[in-house]
């Protein structure tokens, strides 16, 4: 049986959002890696680095929060596409989540982008999740 490397992963940053943990650990996946650079570069979470410990690899998330109001920046995080259920779209078909606010995640065949990074380069693909 194999798991769920992005459901994991979008679990643990739903889970430390709502229980207002700032720090996340999780394995280190080239997906997973890739989804985090694409938080960071969106501005959804402060600092992505990565540890090894006993030959594994982990990945550590900092989860941004509004200064203000203490509440997260991820509100909600939505997985789309699953392994019983593939959800694919070309360029053109590409949701905007909240009218352009939030992120669509996207696995293309040049590798995992967001929704503005697919819509520039024309390049449709299986959405993977959905964040604001």
């Amino acid at each position: 049986m194999t798991s769920d490397v992005i459901a994991n992963m979008i679990t643990s940053i739903r889970n430390a959002n709502l229980r207002k943990i700032k720090v996340i650990e999780l394995p280190a996946t080239k997906i997973t890696k890739s989804i985090g650079k694409i938080l960071l570069q969106e501005g959804f979470i402060d600092n992505l680095r990565e540890r090894e410990e006993n030959n594994k690899n982990f990945l550590i998330l900092t989860l941004r929060s509004q200064r203000r109001k203490h509440k997260a920046s991820i509100t909600t995080i939505r997985r789309i596409s699953k392994p019983g259920l593939r959800i694919y779209s070309n360029h053109q078909e590409i949701p905007k989540v909240l009218g352009g606010i939030g992120i669509v995640i996207l696995s293309t065949s040049q590798g995992i982008m967001s929704d503005r990074q697919a819509r520039q380069n024309r390049i449709g693909g299986e959405i993977l999740c959905y964040i604001w």
